[in-house]
């Protein structure tokens, strides 16, 4: 299995070189546990996605109490059948395909209702996408019925599905919409867009 992210910052401000170093900073916790490698465009984060994710957080969380307007892209994959296994990236993560969706929304929902908050608003878009054989809508519809109970819904768009809340309970949601939907040993993607500290809300 490979469980990996393309991670990039941009910061909406003159100083975007010192908030992007100075973010990169809180992923040194987690460098243990991660492989990070860091270039001109991207940072690629691979590990399993219950420490994933909570790095992809505090990255998120660091550049947005700059205060600073800025946007996280980023785009995360599992099991993409062109990437080599990596050791780094075993995990039981991943919720077994043949549980009940129900039973896999559950599970997550009380995931979440675990997760403390962070004390840093977070404002995001993503698209889950389920790949291979089987019935990849279902799955998609599964996880859009628990992210409707997540307490971090805000609404449907075209294409895509935006949150909002506390980034924890926010990137909590992202990690079990990752792990609870879609084969095991599928490949699973999404593509993620989080906010902080937009004009346009004021």
């Amino acid at each position: 299995m490979f469980v990996g992210a393309q991670v990039s910052l941009y910061p909406m401000t003159d100083g975007f070189v010192d908030v992007i170093l100075s973010s990169l900073h809180a992923l040194d916790p987690w460098r243990d546990k991660l492989r990070i490698e860091t270039d001109d465009i991207s940072t690629l984060i691979v590990g399993p996605p219950e420490v994933l994710f909570p790095a992809l957080r505090d990255l998120y969380s660091a550049a947005a109490s700059t205060g600073q307007h800025i946007v996280l892209r980023s785009t995360l994959s599992r099991g993409c059948p062109g990437e080599p296994d990596d050791p780094i990236c075993q995990t039981n993560a991943l919720a077994n395909p043949s549980e009940p969706l129900v039973s896999r929304q559950q599970s997550a929902l009380s995931a979440i209702a675990e997760t403390p908050d962070k004390g840093q608003f977070a404002d995001a878009q993503f698209s889950l996408y389920v790949m291979g054989a089987g019935n990849h809508m279902a799955e998609i519809m599964g996880c859009i019925e628990f992210l409707k109970q997540s307490g971090t819904f805000l609404r449907s768009k075209n294409f895509c599905t935006r949150l909002s809340g506390d980034a924890g309970p926010v990137f909590a949601t992202l990690e079990q919409a990752f792990c609870r939907f879609g084969p095991p040993n599928g490949h699973v993607t999404i593509d993620l867009t989080v906010s902080a500290n937009s004009p346009s809300k004021r």
